[in-house]
């Protein structure tokens, strides 16, 4: 009975997105556009309607099982950069992977709960529940009887004002495939360097970007030492690790400062030489991006805050 007290008095925010379909849909305007426009390039529209039809199921189950627990409020991640979460907010996030990293960035210690729509289609590691479970495990958090896991969030805060956080990667350079120009200081040296952009990477963000950066070179340079061998992978590791993209080495730019690990005392910063098209995202989400023009100065360190993701 003091689980459902205590659940009742909370509110628990639903963080869903559009499927594949909903995506079509919205550039071709009707379904039957987007098949003859799927079929016509020699795929199989059947798997985007079972996607959608399972993904939506799962999400009715999900609302069905919050509403009879605790008020529930449905969140679209389109939503998300612009939503302000209560303190005593529990969130779940119906979707994949991205849908789970996008949505920690938002919150400031919140429990986020997530739930895999279709285990047979996605592996979720971020995604250890079923809609099912949520009866048991809501009452759970709200009692604070389930375990979390705390992941390590990077932060970037511009000289002007301006904060983006990542809990998987943040990307800095040019929108275009052209070369980003800017200067790059970490522990007390610097750089002037022309590259396809600098990723930076958390713990558990280990193993996307940032590895396939590492694995591609180390088979390029024929090094003995792979990504598992110089990444950290722990979630709540308290560094970061950041990487040069295709760094070009002349006359006025350099290739020395192209790998190394960024701490609470060692923050990396980065100044910008790009007059235009200049940018800052995390996380692969490109329209909620900072502007980073010629001028601007980036400090990237671990941020304060860490996602909470229960287990």
């Amino acid at each position: 009975m003091t689980d459902a007290i205590n659940l009742s008095e909370r509110k628990v925010i639903l963080i869903k997105r559009r499927t594949r379909l909903e995506d079509l849909i919205a550039r071709y305007n009707t379904a039957a556009q987007a098949k003859f426009y799927i079929e016509h390039m020699g795929s199989d529209f059947s798997d985007y309607l079972a996607e959608d039809a399972q993904y939506k199921s799962v999400l009715r189950q999900a609302e069905d099982a919050i509403s009879a627990l605790a008020r529930l409020h449905v969140v679209d991640r389109e939503h998300l950069p612009n939503f302000i979460f209560g303190q005593s907010d529990i969130v779940v996030a119906v979707g994949q992977d991205g849908l789970v990293a996008n949505t920690l960035k938002y919150l400031s210690g919140q429990p986020l709960v997530g739930v895999n729509p279709d285990n047979r289609r996605w592996d979720g590691v971020l995604l250890p529940f079923e809609a099912g479970d949520l009866g048991t495990v809501l009452p759970e958090v709200a009692a604070s009887r389930r375990p979390v896991r705390e992941i390590t969030m990077a932060k970037v805060t511009l000289n002007d004002g301006q904060e983006l956080y990542a809990v998987n990667d943040l990307f800095i350079g040019q929108k275009t495939h052209v070369s980003a120009r800017y200067s790059i200081q970490i522990s007390g040296k610097s750089e002037e360097q022309s590259s396809s952009g600098i990723i930076v990477s958390t713990g558990l963000g280990a193993s996307g970007w940032l590895k396939s950066i590492v694995e591609g070179a180390s088979h390029v340079a024929g090094a003995k030492s792979r990504a598992k061998d110089v990444i950290p992978a722990q979630w709540d590791a308290e560094s970061l690790q950041y990487t040069v993209r295709e760094p070009f080495p002349s006359r006025s730019t350099g290739s020395e400062l192209v790998f190394g690990q960024i701490a609470r005392s060692r923050p990396l910063i980065v100044v910008s030489h790009m007059p235009e098209n200049g940018v800052i995202f995390s996380d692969g989400i490109e329209n909620d991006a900072l502007e980073f023009r010629s001028g601007i100065r980036a400090t990237v360190g671990v941020a304060d805050k860490k996602g909470v993701l229960v287990v």
